[in-house]
């Protein structure tokens, strides 16, 4: 996904690991590193000595941890994983480094253990620092990515679950009993009166079944793809309403490889048939265009229905939530006492992972 899906304010919920971690490392730190008596002057004893290493290991964890927010909120997408892990390996060395030698040398100044430590005492300790911060640094990233793998699998299956959703409700328009027998109607109309129409009303009823069947292959699909599914489906709709409804397209070139969720078209079109009248001497006039920042536009003169019979808005409630799942903006709707207008982001293909990359 693009940068601007995951802009989201990056919080570690880490609560517990910090909870078992911090003392965790104090003590083993202080058992396996520092329980030797290397002076005879020593002041205190094992468990002050612990509480101490407590502290300092308070200080290391959460300098550290600031280091973590800061790459997770600068580089928050999967495909800069290489660059945040080398930002927070690198940041969490120097903050390590500096904040260790600092407090050695506070112990120094202070005469805080009754002696002062060597050069290689230094080193000895930034070193054993540095070794907890590799592991604790693994210990955050391995939780990272197992949660963004988490989070990911949930967001597909939701996408599956939507895609699935809309799939549905279109194969339920079109077997509807008034769907079935206003084309069914319509062809027996035309078998009589044209054969040759006749045959081509069914090639374009396969087409539109087809094509309803396969949608779920994909999570995206181009823009020319859904354009020529359209026009199979207005012809259907043409054949019913005549002169009742008409439709223009005004499709700029350079998105006709954009990607848009399969069926948006019809779900669109489906919507504003399903709303107004659509009568021969008051055309229903649908116009398709795109604009300037890669939207995609459906709008239609308004010719309210008296009497709406299922007018849940289903197909649209669905469409809005099959792009907050695919984190691709939003589908606006706008509506005046004469104008209803639905907007939806066209999606690059090169931005998104899920595009098909077949077509």
């Amino acid at each position: 996904m693009s940068a601007k899906k995951h802009t989201a304010t990056y919080r570690l919920k880490d609560n517990w690991i910090r909870f078992i971690g911090i003392p965790l490392i104090a003590f083993t730190s202080h058992i396996i590193f520092f329980n030797e008596q290397h002076y005879e002057e020593e002041l205190f004893g094992f468990w002050q000595i612990f509480l101490i290493s407590l502290a300092e290991a308070v200080l290391l964890w959460e300098t550290n941890r600031l280091v973590l927010l800061y790459f997770h909120k600068r580089y928050p997408e999967g495909k800069d994983g290489i660059k945040r892990i080398i930002g927070i390996l690198i940041g969490c060395m120097l903050v390590t480094i500096l904040v260790r030698y600092l407090n050695i040398w506070f112990y120094d100044k202070t005469l805080f253990w009754g002696y002062l430590f060597p050069p290689e005492g230094y080193l000895y300790n930034i070193l054993i620092a540095l070794l907890y911060v590799v592991i604790v640094v693994g210990i955050y990233e391995g939780f990272y990515y197992f949660r963004e793998w988490k989070r990911t699998f949930e967001e597909k299956e939701a996408l599956e679950r939507a895609s699935l959703t809309i799939q549905l409700e279109s194969l339920k328009a079109q077997i509807n009993p008034h769907f079935l027998f206003n084309n069914l109607g319509s062809l027996a109309s035309l078998i009589t009166e044209d054969q040759e129409r006749a045959v081509e009303f069914v090639r374009q009823l396969s087409s539109v079944y087809r094509y309803v069947l396969k949608a779920n292959e994909n999570h995206l699909v181009p823009l020319h793809m859904e354009l020529d599914f359209l026009e199979h489906y207005f012809r259907l709709l043409k054949t019913r309403f005549e002169d009742g409804i008409e439709l223009e397209i005004h499709i700029s070139e350079q998105y006709g490889k954009w990607q848009l969720p399969p069926l948006t078209l019809q779900v669109l079109l489906e919507n504003v048939i399903k709303h107004n009248s659509i009568l021969p001497n008051k055309p229903l006039l649908v116009k398709l265009y795109t604009t300037k920042d890669g939207k995609l536009v459906m709008e239609n003169n308004r010719q309210p229905k008296l009497v709406l019979i299922g007018s849940e808005k289903i197909g649209l409630s669905n469409l809005r939530k099959k792009y907050e799942l695919l984190h691709e903006g939003t589908v606006l709707v706008e509506e005046t006492s004469s104008l209803f207008k639905v907007t939806i982001p066209l999606i690059k293909k090169e931005n998104y992972a899920l595009a098909d990359s077949g077509r």
